[in-house]
């Protein structure tokens, strides 16, 4: 049991011991207690332990929202002080350490103070407390031989983490973080790692190529893969072929299963009126399917054609490429941790065999080279009139200041790294670009060798310093902005648009020219996230006196996250990384200083307002092209602060008429609320719930409502494809 329960000793009460995520918190009660085993069944939600006391009163030390329930699970009412009459009730108290539950048959009050939350019953009796881990770093790790037939049974526990086989999985909170996998001689599971009995076999040839694709839906089925000759997907009584177009109708199976479950748990603990449930017209029996064990359920699940699913499934948030490389196994539980759509590609494109289309012009699929449709300069320049310079070959333009320029360049083109050689070019040799194959969601990563274009480079190093980040609990965040050249103070600027938060405290600096020792001290600093403005060679980051390599400097950073905005700065991002920070933004090729100024400010304001690393960097790239020339580094999940509404979002104004506005609201994951949350928009027109992603599309607002919208939180706005800002945006 990953729970224990124990009566205090110097207080009345009972501690709680969860060892999956190594919290320990206390319980009080007016009186002494000999906790006793009660059946987990007894609660409404799942719970990983279960015991009952004789008590007239519950608190816990610190300030919680009560969530009331009749006997039946019918939400009742929630909030820090009320009171209910005589009845039998499921009670949740959140936030606490772990998922905290209790059941009783009686009148109660709550109340609260500054520290504390308490529930007294009208008449002292039994009560049942219930603890569910927030299983948010994982229960162990499991070592095992790296060959695929061996790995196939540490991948087969991956479910272990799972709360639930219910569709009820489908909430992030009942999903878990799965075991680590690390390499060994011999096979060998912890002890708190136990197997989930689904029903569930994933058929694989016994190669990488096959295996990694599938890790993301063995989490998720809690599935055993076993080696064949056909891939498939089995029950008890049905069969579901993977082949042809393997990967792909790999992540269609995760696609319309999830979505799937997301509607038939409206039958469960949460039946309310979800939107998705209604435009999907299946007509199946969501009752009857709830009901039905894991491996049933799918089943007909899969019956159902992809295409009668299709048109309503919302675009999935992450694609990641894992190279067919025993290195890489690892890394499989943080990818199937993410509900990753999962590609092994045993080939690349080389940029520079990708037929001419290198990082001189770092386009992505989904880039429209029409100047109307960005207001920023490509990497090609601009001519006097504003198009495109067909004759700049995809370099930088000629009379644009940018940050990273050769010395001894006569041409206005002064850089950020002013002294390099006129030999050192825009790439390192050592540096090896691959070119991915575009994908079809949100964000993309890569795993393995290589320095991909228009993909996150995920790192190990930086996904186990998600775990040791832990719940944040620090009431101010730190933001350092560094700016060390005079002509990119404009740039410094940016520091204005962190802390533009209610609720959130922001301690916000402020440096220039910086020596090299001081740089080395900024970067040793517990700083959350730094901004840095500046120049950056193959020698380095330029410091008022000489350069810094982090590549050969041996330094313990301490800086959390990061945008390097310099030219040719991913060896000093990727360095920062592997010495202790999580993940950062950083860029493969010159970038004129313009573009990259507008660039440092719309990263400013999405981190400010809660995205990850990821997600920022695709909404930059929406409306700057030379987005392109930036990628992420590290762990791309990493955010600095929470959005105001949990999810992030982004959302898109066209104006159909005079008076009113069509809106299509993108809600995407982020930390915490992850993919299946709840989430909705705060407009009369739109009462339903949605699971996140999702696009929320409302038509005809008008002018008065919409205002009201935009001033709840500052959120990024498009409008006829140009970015804004909700506190920015004026509707007249």
């Amino acid at each position: 049991m990953s729970i224990d329960i124990d009566p205090l000793r110097e207080a009345d009460g009972i501690t709680v011991t969860d060892h999956i995520e190594n919290t320990q918190f206390e319980v009080y009660t007016d009186r002494p207690v000999d906790p006793r085993p009660r059946p987990e069944s007894d609660h409404y939600f799942p719970v990983d332990a279960s015991v009952a006391v004789e008590t007239g009163a519950i608190e816990i030390p610190r300030v919680a929202v009560v969530e009331t329930r009749a006997g039946d699970g019918t939400l009742l009412t929630h909030g820090d002080c009320y009171t209910m009459p005589d009845g039998t009730y499921h009670v949740g108290i959140n936030p606490a350490p772990t998922k905290l539950y209790l059941t009783f048959d009686a009148g109660f009050s709550v109340s609260t103070t500054d520290r504390t939350t308490r529930i007294d019953l009208d008449t002292p009796g039994i009560v049942g407390l219930g603890f569910r881990s927030l299983h948010q770093t994982p229960a162990g790790t499991i070592t095992t031989p790296t060959d695929p037939e061996s790995l196939m049974d540490a991948v087969s526990l991956l479910g272990s983490a799972l709360q639930t086989t219910s569709p009820e999985r489908s909430f992030p909170t009942l999903r878990g973080h799965p075991p680590l996998i690390e390499p060994g001689e011999e096979f060998r599971v912890p002890e708190r790692v136990e197997p989930v009995d689904s029903g569930v076999r994933i058929v694989v040839p016994p190669e990488y190529r096959y295996l990694y694709p599938v890790v993301s839906l063995a989490y998720y089925f809690a599935a055993d893969v076993v080696p064949g000759d056909e891939p498939r997907i089995e029950g008890d009584g049905w069969s579901y072929p993977l082949e042809p177009g393997f990967e792909a109708r790999t992540a269609r199976v995760l696609r319309q299963s999830f979505h799937m479950d997301c509607l038939a748990r409206t039958e469960g603990f949460y039946p309310v009126d979800l939107h998705e449930r209604e435009t999907t017209d299946l007509g199946l029996d969501w009752g009857r399917l709830y009901d039905l064990p894991l491996a049933e359920r799918l089943g007909e699940y899969l019956e159902v054609p992809f295409a009668d699913v299709e048109p309503e499934l919302p675009q999935w948030t992450l694609t990641t490429d894992v190279r067919p490389d025993p290195e890489n196994v690892e890394m499989l539980p943080f990818v199937a941790g993410e509900l990753s759509i999962v590609r092994s590609p045993e080939t690349v494109t080389p940029v520079d065999e990708d037929g001419g289309v290198g990082v001189g012009f770092l386009g992505g699929a989904d880039r429209n080279p029409s100047a109307a449709t960005r207001r920023e300069i490509p990497v090609g320049g601009v001519a006097s009139d504003g198009a495109v310079d067909p004759d700049s070959g995809g370099a930088l333009g000629g009379g644009e200041f940018v940050r990273g320029a050769s010395a001894g360049v006569t041409s206005p083109r002064a850089t950020r790294g002013a002294d390099a050689s006129t030999d050192r070019g825009a790439v390192p040799a050592q540096t090896d670009f691959v070119r991915p194959e575009p994908v079809d969601t949100v964000e993309h990563a890569w795993v393995g060798d290589g320095v991909p274009l228009d993909a996150n480079k995920a790192t190990l190093d930086a996904y186990h310093r998600r775990l040791e980040a832990g719940q944040v609990e620090q009431s101010r965040i730190s933001v350092l902005v560094v700016c060390n050249d005079d002509q990119m103070r404009e740039e410094g600027n940016v520091a204005d648009l962190y802390g533009l938060r209610d609720m959130v405290q922001f301690d916000i600096e402020v440096r220039h020219d910086l020596t090299r020792e001081e740089m080395r001290e900024t970067l040793e600093s517990d700083v959350d996230f730094l901004h840095y403005i500046g120049h950056v060679d193959d020698r380095g980051m330029q410091c008022a006196d000489s350069y810094l390599d982090l590549t050969d400097e041996d330094l313990e950073i301490g800086v959390s996250a990061f945008l390097l905005n310099a030219c040719q700065s991913y060896q000093q991002g990727e360095a920062l990384v592997h010495r202790g920070s999580r993940g950062g933004i950083v860029t493969l090729s010159d970038v004129a200083n313009s573009p990259a100024t507008t660039l440092g400010r719309i990263i400013a304001r999405l981190m400010n307002s809660g995205f990850n690393l990821r997600t920022a960097l695709h909404v930059a790239k929406r409306e700057l092209i030379t987005g392109h020339q930036y990628i992420v580094v590290g762990d791309g999940g990493t955010t600095v602060c929470q959005s105001r509404s949990g999810s992030v979002s982004v959302l898109d104004l066209s104006e159909p008429s005079t008076d009113s506005w069509d809106l299509d609201a993108r809600m995407l994951p982020n930390g915490p609320y992850g993919i299946g949350s709840l989430t909705g928009i705060n407009l009369s027109d739109s009462t339903d719930n949605h699971y996140i992603p999702t696009v929320i599309n409302i038509q005809e607002i008008c002018q008065h409502e919409l205002m009201d919208l935009l001033n709840l939180e500052t959120v990024p706005v498009f409008i006829n494809d140009g970015l804004s800002w909700s506190d920015e945006v004026v509707i007249d």
